[in-house]
């Protein structure tokens, strides 16, 4: 298997945001960092590109995403306080959907900075 080298990756686990790690990977798994701490470090080497889940769940079921949106939108309209949280592991694109949603529907954002 050949080894893919990522330089510059950025690290979204905490609010550092560092993006002058590199990473290596055979195939889908990352097997060195460079760079990182040993959160980022952790953090990259328990994450992987492979596909092990559905794409989208209802109520533990697979489903479509187009089904799953649906189902995600009729909650957030139901909801009498809805909250954003938990986007520690996501990239910062999402971090700045997930905010630009938030301030639509009223929600409130906490990260997992407040444990």
């Amino acid at each position: 298997m050949s080894l893919t080298i990522i330089k510059n990756a950025t690290c979204t686990f905490c609010g550092c945001v560092c993006d002058d790690i590199e990473v290596h990977a055979e195939g889908n798994k990352i097997v060195e960092t460079k760079a990182a701490c040993s959160l980022g470090k952790s953090w990259f080497m328990n994450h992987n590109a492979e596909k092990i889940y559905p794409e989208a769940l209802i109520d533990g079921k697979e489903a479509s995403i187009e089904d799953a949106i649906e189902a995600a939108a009729d909650y957030l309209y139901k909801a009498h306080m809805p909250l954003v949280y938990g986007l520690s592991n996501v990239t910062c694109e999402a971090q700045r959907e997930a905010v630009s949603l938030a301030e639509k529907i009223g929600a409130v954002i906490d990260s997992h900075t407040s444990l």
